[in-house]
C-alpha cells in the first residue's frame, strides 16, 4: 500500500498541476516497484501545498458527473454501460 496525506477528493494533486501529479504518480510506481513484501506501506514524500482546512473546504464541490446522477438517478444503468453521452 502506497500512502499519500493529500485531502480527500485531491488523490495526487492540485487540479491543474500536471507536473506535479506526474511526480507524485511516478514517485507511486517506482515505491509500488521498489516493494519486496505482501501488505508492505510506503508514506510518499510530498506535501500539500495549501492549508489542509482550505483544501477540504474546496474538495468538498462534486464532479459533474456526480450533479447529473443526483438529479437523474435513473441515469446510473446508462452510465455503467457506457451508454451515457
Amino acid at each position: 500500500m502506497i500512502g499519500l496525506s493529500y485531502p480527500p477528493g485531491l488523490p495526487i494533486g492540485v487540479p491543474g498541476d500536471a507536473d506535479g501529479q506526474r511526480a507524485v504518480l511516478r514517485a507511486t510506481l517506482e515505491a509500488a516497484v521498489a516493494m519486496s513484501e505482501p501488505r508492505s506501506y510506503v508514506e510518499l514524500p510530498f506535501q500539500w501545498p495549501e492549508p489542509r482546512y482550505k483544501a477540504i473546504r474546496e474538495s468538498t464541490t462534486q464532479p459533474p458527473i456526480a450533479q447529473l446522477l443526483k438529479r437523474k438517478p435513473w441515469l446510473l444503468p446508462r452510465l455503467i454501460s457506457g451508454r451515457l453521452p
